[in-house]
Parts: C-alpha cells; structure tokens; sequence
C-alpha cells in the first residue's frame, strides 16, 4: 500500500488519508490484516492515530452487539505492541460496561476523561446514574457540564414522552 507523492502534500499525509479510506471500507474478513499492515509503516505515529480511528469508528458500531468482545480480543491482540491502542480498547471495553449497566462508581470515576465524556456523549442510552455521578464527581468542569446538560435533556424527553429514551445525542 503506497501513496503517490506526486499528489500532493507530504508522504505522511497522503498514506494517512489513505490509510483512512483503506479501513473504512475494509470487508470484516480482511480488517486484521490491514491492520497489521497499517502498523507496519514507518512512520509509526501515523499508522498509530489511523488505526486509533478506525478502532473508534468501528467500536462505536459494534458497542452493543454480540461481536464486541470477540473483535476487542482480536484488536487487543493485533495492538499488542501499541500502548495507547490498548488503552483505547480498555476505554471502550469501559464505555460497553456503562451502556450496558455492569459498571460501578469507583470504575467510572476512576476511568479516563475521554471515557467519561464518551459515557455523556454516545447516542445509546447511558444510565442516569452514571450522568448523575458524573454531573457531580466528573474529572473535567467540561464533563459535569455535558453530563448535567445530557441530563436535564433526558429528564426533558422524559417528560415529555412518557418514555425513558436516551434524549438527544450530542453527535447529531
């Protein structure tokens, strides 16, 4: 897999923009391998924070489903090496466990700020008790903030629909 300098922009940059498109449309069949191929470039920063997209992109998809835990063991092994993709594996592992309500309090409050801000930002519904505990115990004043605005639009849709639904979603 290699970009064309003559395209424009540094090499970097063409491979990371590449590298991007390549994993987005990777059939499931073929994910690991081109995982292990994007890490095997050079410039390993780069390949690094590519990877670290398409983990995010594809975690978000499969949160909820069966295939979670099976595809973060085969992720976990194929980042084996890089620390900060481990790490982002374990904080959506985290994000799973709160969505599906088998998280505790020490765990959230103890987990990183981008897992609290995942838990207030996912579109699913995260459980009121986890908005309420970071509203008050978040690491970041940004985190309490966004889990009391999540928070009063839950309770708002609440109201207004006679239904517990997860109120609007900070990504739309």
């Amino acid at each position: 897999m290699t970009a064309s300098p003559s395209a424009g922009g540094p090499p970097e940059h063409l491979r990371f923009a590449m590298y991007l498109s390549a994993l987005e449309a990777v059939p499931e069949d073929e994910e690991a391998r081109l995982i292990v191929e994007v890490l095997r470039d050079t410039d390993a920063r780069m390949a690094s924070s590519a990877v670290g997209r398409h983990l995010d992109r594809r975690a978000a998809v499969l949160l909820t489903g069966d295939r979670f835990a099976a595809w973060v063991r085969l992720m976990t092994d194929l980042t084996a090496e890089q620390l900060f993709l481990r790490r982002r594996l374990e904080e959506w592992t985290r994000l799973r466990a709160v969505v599906l309500q088998a998280w505790t309090a020490e765990e959230l409050t103890a987990g990183s700020e981008w897992l609290q801000r995942a838990v207030v930002a996912t579109p699913t519904a995260a459980p009121r008790e986890a908005l309420r505990l970071l509203a008050e115990r978040g690491w970041t004043r940004r985190v309490r903030a966004a889990a009391r605005t999540r928070l009063s639009h839950v309770a708002t849709h609440d109201r207004g629909s006679g239904t517990s639904g997860a109120g609007p979603s900070v990504f739309e």
